[in-house]
Protein backbone atom coordinates (compact mmCIF):
# COMPACT_ATOMS: atom_id res chain seq x y z
CA UNK A 1 0.00 0.00 0.00
CA UNK A 2 1.00 3.61 -0.39
CA UNK A 3 -0.14 7.02 0.81
CA UNK A 4 -2.84 8.70 -1.28
CA UNK A 5 -1.39 10.63 -4.16
CA UNK A 6 2.03 8.97 -4.00
CA UNK A 7 3.12 7.35 -7.24
CA UNK A 8 5.23 4.17 -7.07
CA UNK A 9 7.93 5.79 -9.21
CA UNK A 10 8.65 8.32 -6.43
CA UNK A 11 10.00 5.59 -4.14
CA UNK A 12 13.78 5.62 -4.13
CA UNK A 13 14.83 4.22 -0.74
CA UNK A 14 13.96 1.21 1.42
CA UNK A 15 13.53 1.12 5.20
CA UNK A 16 13.65 -2.38 6.69
CA UNK A 17 12.59 -3.95 9.93
CA UNK A 18 15.27 -6.32 11.25
CA UNK A 19 13.77 -9.11 13.37
CA UNK A 20 11.74 -11.66 11.40
CA UNK A 21 12.54 -9.81 8.19
CA UNK A 22 16.33 -9.98 7.87
CA UNK A 23 16.94 -12.48 10.68
CA UNK A 24 14.59 -14.85 12.55
CA UNK A 25 13.90 -14.24 16.23
CA UNK A 26 13.13 -17.51 18.03
CA UNK A 27 13.05 -17.35 21.85
CA UNK A 28 11.41 -20.75 21.99
CA UNK A 29 14.16 -22.42 20.00
CA UNK A 30 16.80 -21.01 22.32
CA UNK A 31 15.01 -21.81 25.59
CA UNK A 32 14.16 -25.31 24.41
CA UNK A 33 17.87 -26.03 24.83
CA UNK A 34 17.61 -24.97 28.49
CA UNK A 35 14.14 -26.29 29.36
CA UNK A 36 13.69 -29.81 27.98
CA UNK A 37 10.20 -30.28 29.46
CA UNK A 38 7.74 -28.89 26.91
CA UNK A 39 5.03 -28.03 29.43
CA UNK A 40 7.49 -26.03 31.54
CA UNK A 41 8.85 -24.35 28.42
CA UNK A 42 5.31 -23.35 27.41
CA UNK A 43 4.67 -21.92 30.87
CA UNK A 44 7.94 -20.00 31.00
CA UNK A 45 7.39 -18.27 27.66
CA UNK A 46 3.64 -17.74 28.00
CA UNK A 47 3.52 -16.50 31.59
CA UNK A 48 7.01 -15.44 32.75
CA UNK A 49 9.46 -14.28 30.08
CA UNK A 50 6.77 -13.15 27.67
CA UNK A 51 7.11 -11.05 24.56
CA UNK A 52 5.07 -8.37 26.31
CA UNK A 53 7.62 -8.31 29.13
CA UNK A 54 10.43 -8.13 26.59
CA UNK A 55 8.77 -5.15 24.88
CA UNK A 56 9.95 -3.05 27.83
CA UNK A 57 13.53 -3.56 26.66
CA UNK A 58 12.64 -2.39 23.16
CA UNK A 59 11.20 0.75 24.74
CA UNK A 60 14.42 1.49 26.60
CA UNK A 61 14.06 -0.07 30.06
CA UNK A 62 17.29 -1.61 31.38
CA UNK A 63 17.36 -5.39 31.61
CA UNK A 64 18.72 -5.14 35.16
CA UNK A 65 15.46 -3.52 36.23
CA UNK A 66 13.03 -5.74 34.35
CA UNK A 67 14.84 -8.95 35.28
CA UNK A 68 15.00 -8.00 38.97
CA UNK A 69 11.25 -7.37 38.98
CA UNK A 70 10.56 -10.68 37.28
CA UNK A 71 12.93 -12.66 39.48
CA UNK A 72 11.22 -11.20 42.54
CA UNK A 73 7.98 -12.75 41.28
CA UNK A 74 9.55 -16.03 40.10
CA UNK A 75 12.74 -16.58 42.14
CA UNK A 76 13.07 -20.22 41.09
CA UNK A 77 13.36 -19.11 37.46
CA UNK A 78 16.15 -16.63 38.14
CA UNK A 79 18.85 -18.36 36.07
CA UNK A 80 16.54 -18.67 33.06
CA UNK A 81 15.36 -15.07 33.33
CA UNK A 82 18.95 -13.84 33.51
CA UNK A 83 19.78 -15.96 30.46
CA UNK A 84 17.28 -13.93 28.45
CA UNK A 85 19.52 -10.91 28.69
CA UNK A 86 22.92 -12.52 29.02
CA UNK A 87 22.42 -14.71 25.95
CA UNK A 88 19.84 -12.73 23.99
CA UNK A 89 21.77 -12.84 20.73
CA UNK A 90 21.48 -16.63 20.77
CA UNK A 91 17.73 -16.22 20.31
CA UNK A 92 18.40 -14.70 16.89
CA UNK A 93 19.18 -16.97 13.98
CA UNK A 94 21.53 -16.29 11.07
CA UNK A 95 20.46 -13.94 8.27
CA UNK A 96 17.88 -15.30 5.84
CA UNK A 97 19.88 -16.07 2.66
CA UNK A 98 17.23 -14.70 0.30
CA UNK A 99 17.09 -11.45 2.23
CA UNK A 100 20.87 -11.15 2.27
CA UNK A 101 20.74 -11.47 -1.51
CA UNK A 102 18.10 -8.75 -1.82
CA UNK A 103 20.15 -6.39 0.34
CA UNK A 104 23.22 -7.04 -1.78
CA UNK A 105 21.32 -6.33 -4.99
CA UNK A 106 19.80 -3.12 -3.61
CA UNK A 107 23.20 -1.95 -2.39
CA UNK A 108 24.77 -2.74 -5.77
CA UNK A 109 22.03 -0.65 -7.40
CA UNK A 110 22.91 2.23 -5.00
CA UNK A 111 19.45 2.22 -3.42
CA UNK A 112 19.65 4.04 -0.05
CA UNK A 113 18.97 1.54 2.76
CA UNK A 114 17.80 2.30 6.29
CA UNK A 115 16.20 0.36 9.14
CA UNK A 116 13.83 0.93 12.05
CA UNK A 117 13.98 -1.87 14.59
CA UNK A 118 12.27 -2.55 17.90
CA UNK A 119 15.38 -3.68 19.74
CA UNK A 120 16.91 -3.19 23.19
CA UNK A 121 19.68 -0.60 23.34
CA UNK A 122 21.65 -3.07 25.47
CA UNK A 123 21.12 -6.09 23.24
CA UNK A 124 21.71 -4.26 19.96
CA UNK A 125 25.53 -3.76 20.11
CA UNK A 126 26.43 -7.48 20.40
CA UNK A 127 23.94 -8.34 17.68
CA UNK A 128 25.21 -5.56 15.41
CA UNK A 129 28.78 -6.74 15.97
CA UNK A 130 27.83 -10.31 15.10
CA UNK A 131 26.00 -9.21 11.96
CA UNK A 132 28.32 -6.40 10.88
CA UNK A 133 28.46 -7.68 7.30
CA UNK A 134 24.67 -7.90 7.01
CA UNK A 135 24.18 -4.39 8.36
CA UNK A 136 27.05 -2.76 6.49
CA UNK A 137 24.92 -1.53 3.53
CA UNK A 138 22.60 0.47 5.81
CA UNK A 139 23.18 4.20 5.93
CA UNK A 140 21.51 4.49 9.32
CA UNK A 141 19.54 2.27 11.71
CA UNK A 142 17.05 3.67 14.22
CA UNK A 143 16.99 1.43 17.31
CA UNK A 144 13.86 1.85 19.42
CA UNK A 145 15.61 1.20 22.72
CA UNK A 146 18.02 4.04 22.04
CA UNK A 147 15.23 6.42 21.04
CA UNK A 148 12.85 5.35 23.80
CA UNK A 149 10.06 4.93 21.23
CA UNK A 150 8.78 1.71 19.69
CA UNK A 151 6.86 0.93 16.53
CA UNK A 152 4.02 1.60 15.86
CA UNK A 153 4.20 4.86 17.85
CA UNK A 154 3.83 7.65 15.25
CA UNK A 155 6.77 9.46 16.85
CA UNK A 156 9.28 6.85 15.73
CA UNK A 157 8.30 7.20 12.09
CA UNK A 158 8.49 10.99 12.30
CA UNK A 159 11.92 10.68 13.88
CA UNK A 160 13.01 8.28 11.14
CA UNK A 161 11.95 10.62 8.34
CA UNK A 162 13.90 13.45 9.94
CA UNK A 163 16.96 11.40 10.81
CA UNK A 164 17.11 9.65 7.44
CA UNK A 165 16.44 12.87 5.51
CA UNK A 166 13.43 11.41 3.71
CA UNK A 167 10.27 13.12 2.56
CA UNK A 168 6.88 11.38 2.69
CA UNK A 169 6.49 8.99 -0.22
CA UNK A 170 10.21 8.58 -0.84
CA UNK A 171 10.73 5.26 0.96
CA UNK A 172 9.27 1.77 1.02
CA UNK A 173 8.87 0.49 4.59
CA UNK A 174 9.14 -3.29 5.06
CA UNK A 175 7.91 -4.93 8.27
CA UNK A 176 6.36 -8.27 9.24
CA UNK A 177 3.74 -6.74 11.58
CA UNK A 178 0.62 -5.20 10.07
CA UNK A 179 0.27 -2.56 12.79
CA UNK A 180 3.81 -1.36 12.15
CA UNK A 181 3.20 -1.09 8.41
CA UNK A 182 -0.07 0.76 9.02
CA UNK A 183 1.66 3.23 11.32
CA UNK A 184 4.38 3.83 8.76
CA UNK A 185 1.84 4.45 6.02
CA UNK A 186 0.08 7.09 8.12
CA UNK A 187 3.45 8.79 8.59
CA UNK A 188 4.07 8.90 4.84
CA UNK A 189 5.97 5.73 4.04
CA UNK A 190 4.87 3.36 1.30
CA UNK A 191 4.12 0.15 3.19
CA UNK A 192 4.96 -3.47 2.44
CA UNK A 193 3.81 -6.21 4.82
CA UNK A 194 6.62 -8.74 4.72
CA UNK A 195 5.47 -12.25 3.85
CA UNK A 196 8.68 -13.62 2.38
CA UNK A 197 11.53 -12.68 0.11
CA UNK A 198 9.79 -13.37 -3.21
CA UNK A 199 6.76 -11.10 -2.66
CA UNK A 200 9.16 -8.43 -1.45
CA UNK A 201 11.30 -8.86 -4.54
CA UNK A 202 8.19 -8.40 -6.68
CA UNK A 203 7.29 -5.22 -4.79
CA UNK A 204 10.79 -3.83 -5.15
CA UNK A 205 10.74 -4.57 -8.86
CA UNK A 206 7.38 -2.85 -9.13
CA UNK A 207 8.93 0.29 -7.71
CA UNK A 208 11.88 0.02 -10.10
CA UNK A 209 14.33 -0.67 -7.28
CA UNK A 210 15.44 -4.11 -8.52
Amino acid sequence: MQPAGVEPATVGAVVFDVGDVLVPWDPRGFFATLIPEEARLDCFLAHIATREWHAQHDAGRPFAETSAELIALYPDEGPLIRAWGERFVEQIGPPLPAMRAILSELAAAHVPLYAITNFSAEFWPPFAAREAALLAPFREILVSGEAGITKPDPAIYALALTRFGLAPGEALFVDDRAENVAGAEVAGFVGHLFAGAEPLRDALAGHGLL
